[in-house]
């Protein structure tokens, strides 16, 4: 690109529009954005209420998770499912309902009903409050209802952790490894609490 130097300013911008690199449309002088990594669950919009199928009070089968957008560079998701407004034990750790970690860089989604065990079909790791499944929000009727945030992120790297027998701790140790490894972050949320 040194024979750049030797042309016009306005020449050189010419070019590097018409290569893409540059837009010259509203002084804009950089490329277009990425699209950022998006999550969608078909079973419910985000901010509404989950059904009771995927809840304590119905069957706790995971829903059906699709993302889009993965960053470039990619190696593993990590998903992450709690209740913000429970915490473990007169802790600061909220309650964890289910975090999915080395889930395959060229994955799009999660299935409805992931099975119970440890590990799962595609490689990944699977904890939560109760064990090796994924665990339904189960908020009391007499409250109001929680905010259950399903967190998805893409990360550079494949996380050298295994379950252990307590997810706050397995999930503390997850959180740590990703620091510095995260390419993009999606955040979505359900509304839950029994029936009265």
């Amino acid at each position: 690109m040194r024979f750049l130097r030797l042309l016009p300013a306005c020449t050189i911008v010419v070019i590097l529009s018409a290569l893409g690199v540059v837009q010259t449309r509203g002084g804009q002088g950089a490329a277009p954005a990425r699209a950022p990594l998006t999550m969608s669950i078909a079973a419910f919009a985000d901010g509404t209420d989950i059904p009771p199928k995927f809840t304590q009070a119905g069957d706790q089968t995971s829903p059906a998770i699709t993302w889009t957008n993965a960053p470039a560079g990619t190696t593993s998701f990590l998903l992450h499912f709690h209740d913000l407004e429970v915490s473990r034990d007169k802790t600061t750790d909220d309650q964890l309902h289910w975090l999915v970690w080395n889930i395959p860089g060229n994955a799009t989604g999660l299935p409805e009903g992931v099975p119970k065990g440890a590990q799962l079909e595609n490689g990944a790791f699977q904890l939560s409050a109760s064990g090796q499944v994924y665990r339904g929000p189960g908020a009391p009727a007499s409250g109001p209802r929680h905010h259950y945030t399903f967190e998805l992120f893409a990360l550079d790297t494949k996380l050298d952790v295994q379950p252990g027998t307590d997810g706050f701790e397995t999930r503390t140790r997850v959180m740590k490894e990703i620091q510095g490894h995260i390419l993009g972050k999606a955040v979505y949320m359900g509304l839950f609490h029994r029936p009265s």
